[in-house]
């Protein structure tokens, strides 16, 4: 057996006691389920049985009492004395029919049980026989109630010997399903402390086969955990270098939007000059009256300053402007954008929640960082149901690093939208002009700090600008 037992697999060996383990203490509850059951049973009886035998003492008791008010009554003649014998018929009554209920299932006692109840009515009726003689005043008469005395003692000696049968009867079921229940128990303590120490010992030699056979796989699962720390390690540097990777290809384009801009800027304002000069000439020139010529040259003129103003603003945008530091707290910085946002809020009914991390300082251009913030701010307003709305922002500190996050619960956006975000003349609004974001972006950039976003369709959008901290 022992050779057996050794050629089977070390798993294999540890599945086996465990099983065996699992399939015996399924049988042990199963067995122990149907003797709880059975113990249940036999307690029940016990405690039919000694409501049986209350009952019937209670039942017997009550009589006593009314026997003995009736006869202080006889005595004294004073009807405080009837007091226990006015509703004693009623109480004997009650306590017989729930004993009729408790005897059903014993025919011998439910037959004596009865004729107690008629000896009882018997003795009820000859109390109040007495009883009415007393009140009658028939008191010189009352040697002729002799025999019936006599009557009242025999039916009251054959209540308590009714009484004294049951009550043997119902003791003597008591033993016995006593000694049942006493046996049963007995046997649920064998049955369970006999499973208790076979289960003991199985998970004992499974305990032992799996410590001689664990050094190996406690060796394995440390290569593993050592792996698994290395790849996390891995996996931190290469979202770290990622994370760079983004933001250094985020300040590329704008780098190359900044140079398109400037270049598109000196080529279209040069002709863009000669155009406004030469027109200016003509009008000057022509001195026409016709309301159509000079229509004509106030379009030209109108859309000649718009261009020039898309072009300033675009240049705006996308270049690094001089900044004008001052040392703030970012709390103060944040509720003061939030301010000059109130009317919006308040408009659109939205719920802000604020959670700022201690006291944080940085050094930024308030004026300006208050502008790009309250890009980000109106944004997430219109990008929210009017009612339901809720923007969070939070702010913490990690290493010389202040984190600023304005989190949404609006629309949200796609892959496409997230990646033309910070594009200058990109909007999703009908009235924009596509060079909020840019100019956020521009602020951002200017203080040497950085800016992401994350969004999905329907779950909100996420903006976490990251700025020194002093």
């Amino acid at each position: 057996m022992k050779k057996i037992f050794e050629k089977v697999k070390p798993d294999s060996r540890i599945i086996i006691g465990y099983s065996a383990s699992l399939f015996l203490l399924l049988v042990v509850y199963v067995v122990t389920l149907v003797a709880n059951n059975k113990l249940k049973e036999k307690t029940r009886w016990v405690e039919h049985t000694y409501q049986v035998l209350l009952g019937l003492e209670t039942m017997l008791s009550k009589i006593k009492d009314a026997e003995t008010g009736v006869r202080g009554y006889a005595i004294t003649g004073n009807n405080d004395f009837l007091e226990p014998y006015i509703h004693s018929e009623e109480m004997v009554d009650s306590i017989y029919n729930g004993l009729h209920i408790l005897s059903r299932d014993n025919p011998t006692q439910l037959r004596r049980l009865v004729e107690l109840k008629e000896v009882c009515n018997k003795r009820f009726r000859l109390f109040a026989k007495f009883v009415s003689y007393m009140n009658n005043g028939k008191i010189d008469t009352t040697y002729k109630m002799i025999p019936a005395q006599m009557e009242a003692k025999r039916t009251m000696n054959n209540i308590r010997w009714l009484c004294d049968i049951m009550q043997k009867e119902e003791n003597k079921l008591l033993a016995e399903r006593n000694i049942e229940l006493k046996s049963t128990f007995a046997s649920i303590n064998t049955i369970t402390i006999t499973s208790l120490l076979l289960t003991l010992v199985l998970v004992i030699i499974g305990f032992v086969t799996y410590t001689k056979e664990s050094k190996g796989r406690k060796a394995a699962m440390q290569n593993i955990k050592e792996y698994q720390q290395q790849l996390n390690t891995r996996i931190e540097e290469l979202n770290t270098a990622n994370t760079q990777l983004l933001q250094m290809r985020s300040m590329e384009k704008f780098a190359v939007t900044g140079r398109i801009a400037r270049t598109i800027a000196h080529e279209v304002r040069n002709p863009l000059t000669n155009i406004g000069l030469a027109t200016s000439q003509l009008k000057d020139d022509i001195a026409s009256t016709d309301d159509n010529t000079m229509y004509l040259f106030n379009v030209i003129e109108r859309n000649g300053d718009r261009i020039n103003k898309l072009i300033s603003d675009l240049l705006q945008s996308t270049k690094f402007s001089e900044l004008n530091f001052a040392t703030v707290p970012v709390s103060n910085l944040l509720d003061e954008t939030m301010a000059m946002a109130q009317d919006r809020i308040e408009l659109q009914q939205v719920i802000v929640e604020k959670k700022y991390a201690a006291q944080i300082t940085i050094n930024v251009d308030v004026e300006k960082m208050k502008i790009a913030l309250l890009n980000i701010v109106i944004n997430a307003i219109e990008a929210m149901e009017p009612g339901k709305g809720v923007l969070k922002i939070t702010t913490r500190q990690e290493g010389n690093n202040c984190l600023i996050t304005f989190a949404d619960n609006g629309t949200g956006m796609d892959e496409t939208s997230l990646g033309k975000l910070f594009e200058p003349y990109f909007t999703s609004k009908l009235n924009g002009n596509g060079l909020g974001m840019a100019n956020t972006q521009n602020v951002i950039f200017n203080h040497k700090g950085t800016i992401s976003v994350s969004s999905q369709p329907g779950n909100g959008t996420t903006f976490t600008i990251t700025l020194s901290a002093i």
